[in-house]
């Protein structure tokens, strides 16, 4: 056995691509899994400080599930810096409006702030309904199964 830890290097390893069908996933168990994806801890050979993540594609935000009353209680906040800018919306609005946007926060959030978490941001695409545009890249079914799948 090698007694030695191996890093990746910088632009060695090849961009893979997964899919992700997010009808009746719990959201928060849903977000995990995707950003250690993105992240690339689901890897052996992970290094923190080097990019080594996948590019994930998210297809059915509009039908992701919240437990308990989330909905109506949890809210998310923008500000525009300005006086009187503080935007509040709850869940329920959004996934009316936008259910991206909600799925991709819960996301983001989980992922490293700086340069290298700005690069796996960017490889996250998040879809409301089944289609994508991404099928060249041939992307992999990733298993998100949770314990408390919701229908």
């Amino acid at each position: 056995m090698p007694r030695q830890t191996t890093f990746i290097k910088p632009g060695t390893k090849s961009l893979t691509w997964r899919h992700v069908d997010a009808s009746g996933k719990v959201l928060g168990r849903l977000a995990t899994q995707v950003a250690t994806v993105l992240m690339g801890k689901h890897r052996p050979d992970y290094t923190p400080n080097v990019d080594c993540g996948e590019a994930v594609v998210v297809t059915n935000a509009a039908q992701v599930a919240l437990t308990g009353r989330k909905a109506d209680q949890k809210t998310l906040r923008k500000f525009s810096g300005h006086p009187g800018g503080l935007r509040v919306r709850t869940y329920r609005t959004l996934m009316a409006e936008d259910p991206c946007t909600m799925v991709e926060e819960a996301i983001i959030r989980m992922l490293p702030r700086g340069p290298l978490g700005s690069t796996m941001r960017r490889r996250l695409k998040v879809f409301k309904g089944a289609e994508h545009p991404h099928s060249a890249q041939q992307p992999q079914t990733l298993d998100v199964s949770s314990r408390r799948t919701l229908r």
